[in-house]
């Protein structure tokens, strides 16, 4: 039994999944196909995700491939109630996700969804998967495998193999080139941004952006806000990544430093406390707080609260202002959650349509291919990110060369040389 907050909601979400599917055709066709193989007939699939427009096309992929499908939410400030109801009331999914719900109600929609004992999970930052191994162990000798959407939960993926804790295959969907090209750098570089400006109406050209984090989302970050005006500032723990923002032309500095020139602060590392007490005392009046990392621990909240005397909540939609004893003023963007999605909308639905693509086709493999695979993180297969990468240049009417035969020949051979 789905627990949501308005069925009578449907209506308006149908709408609004109807038109993201407009720019979802990978997707699309992979439904198609779906609809008429059945490649998961019969598996039952809990999935912990954003309860989002676009993560309604994948629950409606995955059901025309003979699935059945319980949904929790990943995160209760990007939950879209109208469409948590449309997949309730109109696609008939069972879903667990209520916006705003407290910490308790978010770990309950988890184990509801464990509860349909489910064949293959989906994740987005491995906090089902984790409930699994910690508090529903019961329940890990009917999962056969799973797939994991974004680096903080491959990261704890890694971790959990290391110690010997993980019971059973995860598919890294997060780790395909298709999904760090499209999701990680072009989604999250301009949703990220469009959050920051719908919260605050501030203008970015001019401003020093001190985005901590090179991986694919900080490039992506770091390449539109430049394009906007901004002066960009990057921290980094990586030399290889520090460097490569170096040569690209980007300042970069150990966070100490950049927290007392920028005016706005973004993280996208996958780690905590990487704006700690120490930065937040120096910060100018009136710095900008955003995170785009999964989890809310990048920024240390908890020290703001600690260092604030007064705190002035919703000052606009998604921002606190937080007051300190000097008069200085910080203000923290969507409680320092998932600011694109908090704040904004999210990823494009264009953008979604790779990342859930690889997703659809990943679970459809997993179907058989799980006997095979060892209880450790595993690479989506080459040929499925080609695949999904084929598929949209097909949508964009992009046609692209094809290697001759005395092409295959020679890229086979050890023979021929100069």
């Amino acid at each position: 039994m789905s627990d949501i907050t308005d069925v009578s909601l449907a209506y308006e979400g149908a709408k609004r999944i109807e038109w993201a599917d407009r720019s979802m055709p990978v997707l699309r066709q992979i439904r198609e196909r779906f609809a008429m193989e059945r490649p998961l007939d019969g598996l039952r699939i809990a999935a912990c995700m954003h309860v989002t427009t676009e993560t309604a096309g994948l629950i409606r992929t995955l059901q025309a491939g003979g699935a059945s499908v319980a949904l929790a939410a990943s995160n209760p400030l990007s939950t879209q109630d109208d469409t948590a109801a449309a997949l309730v009331q109109e696609y008939g999914a069972e879903v667990f996700a209520r916006a705003g719900t407290d910490r308790e109600g978010y770990y309950a929609h988890i184990h509801q969804a464990l509860e349909t004992a489910p064949d293959i999970v989906l994740d987005d930052g491995c906090d089902l998967v984790n409930t699994l191994h910690i508090d529903r162990t019961d329940l890990i000798g009917t999962v056969k495998a799973g797939c994991e959407q974004t680096t903080t939960g491959v990261i704890r993926l890694h971790q959990m193999v290391l110690e010997g804790a993980l019971r059973f295959p995860v598919v890294a969907v997060n780790d395909t080139d298709t999904k760090h090209m499209f999701d990680n750098r072009y989604g999250t570089g301009q949703s990220t941004l469009d959050g920051i400006v719908r919260a605050t109406n501030t203008l970015l050209a001019g401003k020093t952006i001190v985005i901590a984090g090179f991986g694919y989302c900080g490039r992506g970050l770091a390449e539109r806000a430049r394009g906007l005006g901004a002066r960009v500032v990057i921290t980094e723990i990586d030399p290889v990544k520090a460097l490569d923002a170096a040569l690209q032309g980007f300042s970069v500095q150990p966070m100490a430093r950049a927290a007392e020139i920028g005016d706005v602060f973004i993280t996208v590392t996958g780690n905590r406390d990487v704006v700690n007490a120490d930065h937040l005392a120096v910060m100018k009046d009136g710095a900008i707080l955003a995170n785009s990392g999964h989890f809310d621990v990048e920024i240390d909240v908890r020290a703001l609260d600690e260092l604030a005397v007064e705190v002035h909540r919703g000052v606009r939609p998604q921002a606190d202002e937080y007051v300190l004893a000097d008069g200085r003023r910080l203000v923290l963007l969507a409680e320092g959650r998932l600011v694109n999605l908090a704040a904004a909308e999210g990823h494009p639905a264009a953008v979604m349509d790779m990342s859930f693509a690889d997703q659809a086709l990943t679970c459809a493999w997993l179907a058989t291919a799980h006997e095979t695979l060892s209880p450790a993180v595993h690479d989506v297969p080459k040929e499925i990110d080609t695949e999904v990468a084929r598929l949209k240049l097909a949508s964009m009417s992009i046609d692209i060369d094809r290697l001759t035969a005395e092409q295959e020949e020679y890229l086979h051979s050890w023979r021929l040389g100069s």
